[in-house]
């Protein structure tokens, strides 16, 4: 951007604090708004990023007296320490983490801004982050995507996948501005809204042992290799809970990005998949495998729409919300009022 961002209640001075006295912290003391800039903001967040206040200082070009003064300022300031100095370095202090996660956030919002008021002057009229899990963006978001598009053609839309822990951390951190993600809500800066249902179902190779079956149970599974998505996705996080709950091990022998793969590698006889119904479905037109319903209550799940905590939400993600949630929910906690 043209010059330093200087939001309500940042100092535009180089240091941290006033030209008063800073009597030492007590619970009992009136505190003084805080005076932050952005320079020793960004050094903070390199200092945590490098370990070591001299390649922090190095990296916004600030000379090391100076940069250590700002630390101390700043931890004078707030009345904690933010950073512990070890033997490889220095590392942040529980208050210095979560200093660094704040400024990752504002971070993450500055450049939404940037973007945003840059394509104004493009004719786009807003910007519209959405993170999703694999099964939402296989099973039922591209349709919503495309009906949000059509009837809003100057609001640019970006789409990532990433498991529901990883959509939901990247909402409330301000990286995207909705996610669809599968419970359980881990993350309580998110409101939730109630979405659409969905079906898990088995695929299995078209000559399996198990083809000739209409329905399973999960633990006919157990006794053979499972292929599924990469680590922290909800149904592979699932599948490995409901097996230790029933004091077996889940061979999940082979893990891949995408149902495609996935069926592939079924298809090839190198195991049986557990996916979404119509995603499995789909596939079974294209590869040599069969569809079994999945006999278990579990099989039965929600998509759900992740905003951020705030008073008022954006005009594009609200109108993204309406639009994909026509009938409001029950509220439950975690749930939008």
């Amino acid at each position: 951007m043209g010059g330093p961002f200087q939001p309500q209640g940042f100092a535009q001075s180089e240091g941290l604090i006033d030209n008063q006295s800073n009597p030492p912290p007590s619970a009992k003391a009136k505190v003084r708004p805080l005076r932050l800039d952005l320079t020793t903001l960004n050094l903070v967040l390199a200092i945590a990023d490098t370990r070591s206040i001299t390649r922090g200082a190095e990296r916004e070009h600030l000379a090391l007296a100076a940069a250590s003064k700002r630390v101390s300022d700043l931890e004078a300031r707030f009345g904690v320490q933010l950073f512990e100095r070890r033997a490889r370095g220095v590392e942040p202090t529980e208050a210095g983490r979560a200093l660094v996660r704040h400024v990752r956030s504002l971070h993450a919002n500055l450049h939404a801004l940037e973007s945003e008021v840059v394509e104004f002057s493009l004719g786009i009229k807003g910007h519209l982050r959405i993170v999703a899990n694999a099964s939402a963006i296989s099973e039922c978001l591209p349709p919503a995507l495309a009906a949000f598009s059509n009837a809003h053609p100057q609001i640019r839309i970006s789409l990532e996948e990433e498991s529901s822990a990883e959509v939901q951390a990247a909402v409330a951190d301000g990286r995207a501005d909705v996610g669809v993600f599968v419970p359980p809500l881990l993350d309580t800066r998110l409101v939730t809204h109630a979405w659409r249902s969905g079906e898990l179902a088995v695929m299995v190779p078209a000559r399996h042992v198990l083809a000739r079956r209409r329905s399973v149970r999960f633990e006919q599974l157990l006794d053979h290799d499972i292929v599924g998505l990469h680590h922290g996705a909800a149904a592979q996080e699932l599948m490995r809970a409901e097996a230790e709950g029933a004091g077996r091990t889940l061979k999940a022998r082979l893990s891949v990005r995408g149902f495609d793969a996935i069926a592939q590698l079924v298809e090839a006889g190198l195991g049986v998949a557990v996916m979404p119904a119509t995603t499995a479905e789909r596939l079974a037109r294209l590869h040599a495998v069969k569809v079994l319903t999945l006999a278990e209550p579990w099989a039965q799940r929600e998509y759900r729409l992740a905003v951020r905590r705030q008073e008022v939400l954006p005009t594009v993600v609200q109108r993204f919300v309406e639009a994909l949630t026509a009938i409001p929910p029950k509220t439950t906690p975690g749930d939008a009022p």
